[in-house]
């Protein structure tokens, strides 16, 4: 896998760019005051981190984060005569891969293309995932692995080559799902949202706040404005 200079330097500043990161970032801020003895800043930028900490790990703002997201496509229910593929978007296959099978059992004659390489694993997630839904029922001949791209816009530009402008499923999380459609479709491509692992709201309140789940939904939410941003500034969406 060839990853270039470009791609290890976004992925390095999307980490710093997360909430928890500023959340520390705020906190080091505030040691360093600390350090040169200045307390009224250490303690303002300690502010800082307990709240924004804490704003981001509560479930009514990660819902408020999220609800844009995964409001604006439904789930799939009618798969069109016309569509022979369904591409399942890399990463957290555990939870994607469920709406491939529920979309190949309602017909068996889609071919699912998985995706998605790996930075830490000799193996692909493209690999993992085609091994996983071939485990699950799904016959090995109805499936092709996409193992090259890094990012959503280079699967839009493969998939380009392989269907053109027939319409095709496209599988991700519902929170993925808008800056996904755009993306391919800013390529020409016809893409049929199949949005899935959508956010499921059941607590609220104070109690509900410094909870890992939901700082990992609003670093979700906040990762897609982030990257909607970024390629709308490149011109890809």
């Amino acid at each position: 896998m060839n990853v270039t200079v470009s791609f290890m330097l976004k992925k390095a500043l999307s980490v710093v760019l997360m909430p928890l990161s500023i959340g520390v970032i705020f906190t080091l801020v505030a040691l360093i005051f600390l350090y040169f003895n200045n307390s009224k800043k250490a303690k303002r930028y300690i502010l800082y981190s307990i709240v924004w900490i804490s704003l981001f790990s509560w479930s009514q703002f990660s819902n408020i984060l999220l609800k844009p997201l995964e409001s604006a496509y439904p789930k799939l229910e009618a798969i069109p005569k016309d569509v022979t593929y369904m591409l399942l978007l890399g990463g957290d296959r555990d939870k994607r891969a469920w709406e491939v099978l529920r979309l190949y059992h309602k017909n068996p004659n889609l071919t699912t293309i998985t995706s998605g390489f790996s930075l830490h694993d000799k193996i692909s997630d493209a690999n993992k995932t085609a091994q996983l839904l071939i485990d699950s029922g799904i016959p090995k001949n109805k499936i092709v692995m996409q193992k090259e791209a890094k990012t959503t816009f280079e699967e839009a530009e493969w998939m380009k080559k392989r269907v053109g402008k027939k319409p095709f499923i496209l599988i991700t999380s519902a929170y993925h799902m808008p800056r996904a459609i755009a993306l391919f479709k800013k390529q020409g491509l016809n893409p049929i949202a199949a949005p899935t692992d959508f956010n499921k709201v059941n607590e609220y309140g104070v109690l509900s706040m410094l909870q890992g789940v939901h700082l990992q939904n609003s670093e979700h939410a906040w990762h897609e404005y982030m990257g909607m941003i970024l390629y709308w500034i490149q011109g890809k969406i």
